[in-house]
């Protein structure tokens, strides 16, 4: 559990101390009351941040103060995307019980500074050196990020998998901004030829969708099937793939138009997508296991899409799998695993082991394969870690894996421009 003081990484516990500075300040009455938790991250956060702040150890309703560089409204702290290095205090009491936290603020990363951006579904979204993974920040996104995507070096788009809305990350100059109507975000990727974003809607009034991001915050959005989470991008063709778990079937989506053109029966449970370069064959996730509820063995499927969708290889049974990455120029697929803790290794021509699985941490969730760096990068949402293997020798990297906020689910990479 978080605790109620946190400076620059470091906790610390304030006990009878605190309770006696508000009383002699007239904040509260005198006798012991619950030392309650204002939960934050361990990270400093960077400008922009919105938090949403909660107290534990004692019941609402409470009263927020807050003093440093920060605005405070309806519990939620926002830092200004002017803001520089500086800290804040944030306290809480009733008659129940008193808390205290404090944040750090740290400065926007450099622009050419090549960065790792993981998705934390407790926290935010993390900010790394992507040369010796030393921390830069955490952007605070008032909600729970489930994907996050780069796109060149301009833009970074975080989904918000329990609110209304993305958040978009600027770095010429620094802005962090939200854009409205795009509920229930699971998985984002985009178009590098036009800049859009996609987003996967799991509920849109009863139904999944689909939701087109423009560069300048404009959206459209068509309604799709159930609870869709997996996505691929083919931007040659002017095509999305959609995954729809909870029914087993892909959608295949005109982005131009923004119109669904066809609908297939892909595999239970159909989770990640992975699609080829010249955006022939589409590799499918099956997220399922034997000795879960579902009580079938999960799978990956290769399936090529002409002159219809039609399925050409699958693996042998997995024990849990969750996300794919495909490393096209050595032919192999990667397969996150959560519940053997472990990365399949593939061929993805035939969808046969080629080497033994990789051995990572906690619950490996959506992995990301980068061909500048020979890469893989694996988030571990049980761990609070990301590990990186180098595909070209298929051991993990020096550092790696390195601590992150709180359950990390996807990466994404900011290299220079």
């Amino acid at each position: 559990m978080r605790r109620s003081l946190r400076v620059l990484g470091r906790v610390i516990l304030f006990g009878g101390a605190l309770t006696g500075l508000l009383a002699a300040a007239g904040r509260m009455p005198a006798p012991e009351r619950a030392l309650g938790v204002i939960p934050l991250a361990r990270l400093p956060y960077l400008p922009g941040s919105r938090i949403a702040l909660r107290v534990e150890g004692f019941p609402p309703p409470y009263t927020l103060d807050v003093l440093g560089p920060v605005a405070l409204r309806a519990n939620r702290l926002r830092i200004p995307s002017d803001s520089r290095d500086g800290a804040a205090t944030v306290i809480a009491g009733n008659a129940f019980g008193t808390a205290l936290a404090m944040l750090q603020v740290a400065p926007p990363p450099r622009a050419a500074t090549p960065t790792v951006a993981v998705a934390c579904y407790a926290d935010g979204v993390a900010l790394y050196d992507a040369t010796r993974f030393t921390p830069l920040g955490l952007i605070g996104i008032d909600g729970a990020p489930s994907d996050v995507a780069a796109i060149g070096n301009g833009r970074l788009v975080a989904t918000q998998t329990q609110g209304p809305a993305v958040t978009v990350v600027r770095r010429h100059p620094w802005s962090v901004t939200t854009i409205p109507g795009v509920p229930f975000g699971d998985e984002v990727a985009v178009d590098p030829r036009t800049g859009a974003a996609f987003v996967t809607n799991r509920d849109v009034d009863g139904l999944g969708a689909l939701t087109r991001i423009e560069r300048d915050g404009s959206t459209t959005r068509i309604p799709l099937g159930e609870t869709p989470e997996g996505l691929a991008i083919d931007a040659r063709r002017n095509r999305a793939y959609v995954a729809d778990v909870n029914a087993g079937t892909i959608d295949v989506v005109d982005t131009h138009r923004m119109r669904e053109i066809r609908r297939f029966h892909a595999v239970a449970r159909v989770f990640s997508l992975a699609l080829s370069s010249h955006g022939a064959i589409l590799y499918a996730v099956s997220n399922q296991s034997a000795s879960s509820p579902f009580g079938a063995p999960g799978r990956v499927v290769a399936i090529a899409l002409r002159p219809h969708p039609h399925r050409i290889a699958a693996s042998a049974a997995l024990t849990f799998p969750l996300g794919i990455a495909l490393e096209q120029s050595r032919n192999r697929v990667f397969v996150t695993d959560e519940s053997a803790d472990v990365v399949d290794v593939l061929d993805a021509r035939t969808l046969r082991a080629v080497h033994a699985p990789l051995r990572t941490c906690a619950t490996p969730w959506k992995p990301l394969y980068d061909p500048r760096s020979a890469r893989l990068y694996v988030p571990c949402a049980r761990a609070d870690a990301v590990d990186v293997f180098d595909t070209r020798t298929l051991r993990r990297v020096a550092g790696a894996p390195f601590s992150t906020a709180g359950y990390p689910l996807a990466v994404a990479l900011w290299h220079r421009a």
